[in-house]
């Protein structure tokens, strides 16, 4: 069967006219000409008849086998133009337009942060991401995407994994880049006892590991897994929330600050570790609101011990049960809201209600973004412009900063 390509779908597949309804087809692009099997709604051994100009060479070698990049086959124009149209149409859903500012796209091998699969072997140690839809680990040593001090600590989570492993459950290894050494959280291991505690002590200060937490227990601490924001210093709790790239936390802060503008006093809802509140409060007074009581707290540390901030003041609360009301808001001149994927319905609700000026919105989700943007321009807020953010290069995940102001 031959099709052409129409567009990509939000998952990066390439959607065509089929005979009885959208065809599916992993790996094209828009304009494309290909001809495959067709299996219930999906094409299958593709054959690319017509190229498409904006198709390149994959830049890693593992692009075939890995699941964890689904974009490598297109040109970085033509990821940034279909990342932006996804929150377009998103808005578009909602009966919303906005300006869209030119994105920002995180360079390759810049990851600091990823959450790698792994398992025991007859042989050794299997360490990677998983293959597209696939239980299958597929090894990346040579990955495009990761921060080069994060795939020199691989043999280190190997051997960790080897330490405490067992060949009947997969592991999840979570690493971050800290200043200490590699932060690394490892949960599905086998149960410690005291023998299996000094191994793997002894492997954290043989690889030079910052921290290790094994299940939700903190096994070796051979030095601070710092963190900087602005000027201060965060020690994270283990397993705490980052922005995947420097390059993009940069950029979101960038547009924070640019949505902001000069401020006296703001408030910073769902603050995690302090990404925005700290360095912001080199300029203002930030009050920041959290419900994971071990981030506020990492928060607060850093500010209580960083000269020269204005104030800062926490608060630990489920903002998603218990969301700032209009009266509490009234306080601030500016707000910034960084929720989950899910959203922040509640607390948009309430921020619709209130007289803050202005909010500066960070999304990782274009579809509950739509939907909460919606929420505060019925409330006579306008959506004065969008910029994406692309921190997960060549990957389907879509960032966005915008700026809403009361007209």
């Amino acid at each position: 069967m031959i099709v052409t390509i129409d567009r990509l779908g939000h998952l990066g597949d390439g959607v065509a006219a089929g005979p009885d309804g959208p065809v599916f087809v992993q790996g094209v692009l828009p304009g494309e000409v290909v001809d495959g099997a067709l299996q219930g709604d999906r094409l299958t051994d593709v054959k690319i008849i017509t190229p498409s100009p904006d198709r390149v060479k994959p830049p890693c070698r593992h692009a075939r086998t890995c699941g964890g990049c689904q974009l490598q086959h297109a040109s970085d124009p033509l990821v940034a133009r279909w990342k932006a149209e996804v929150v377009r149409s998103a808005l578009a859903g909602q009966g919303l337009t906005a300006e869209f500012l030119a994105p920002v796209t995180s360079p390759p091998n810049s990851r600091r942060r990823a959450t790698l699969s792994a398992r025991r072997t007859k042989t050794g140690v299997l360490i990677g991401f998983h293959a597209r839809a696939s239980d299958t680990i597929a090894e990346i040593p040579d990955c495009q995407l990761l921060d080069p001090a994060l795939l020199a600590a691989v043999p280190g989570l190997q051997a960790l994994v080897a330490a405490g492993g067992s060949r009947s459950a997969e592991l999840s290894v979570q690493v971050t880049l800290a200043r200490g050494g590699a932060d690394v959280v490892i949960t599905g291991g086998k149960p410690l006892d005291a023998t299996m505690r000094m191994d793997l002590a002894r492997l954290v200060e043989t690889h030079g590991f910052a921290r290790l937490t094994w299940d939700g227990e903190i096994v070796a601490l051979r030095d601070r897994p710092a963190l900087t924001m602005g000027r201060s210093t965060v020690v994270p709790p283990a397993g705490a929330f980052l922005q995947a790239t420097p390059d993009g936390e940069a950029a979101l802060l960038a547009g924070v600050k640019s949505a902001l503008g000069p401020q006296s006093r703001v408030v910073d809802l769902f603050t995690g570790i302090g990404t925005f509140a700290l360095p912001l409060a080199e300029g203002m007074e930030v009050h920041a609101v959290e419900g994971d009581k071990a981030m506020i707290a990492a928060l607060d540390l850093a500010a209580r011990n960083t000269p020269n901030l204005h104030r800062v003041t926490t608060e630990a609360r489920d903002l998603f049960r218990r969301p700032l009301e209009p009266d509490e808001l009234s306080r601030f001149t500016g707000a910034i809201i960084d929720p989950p994927r899910a959203g922040a319905e509640a607390q948009t609700d309430r921020l619709a209600r209130s007289t803050v000026p202005v909010i500066a919105a960070v999304s990782c989700n274009p579809v509950t973004f739509a939907r909460d943007a919606k929420i505060l321009v019925a409330a006579g807020y306008s959506l004065d412009w969008v910029k994406v953010v692309d921190q997960f290069r060549w990957s389907t995940h879509v960032e966005l900063v915008a700026r809403f102001s009361r007209t």
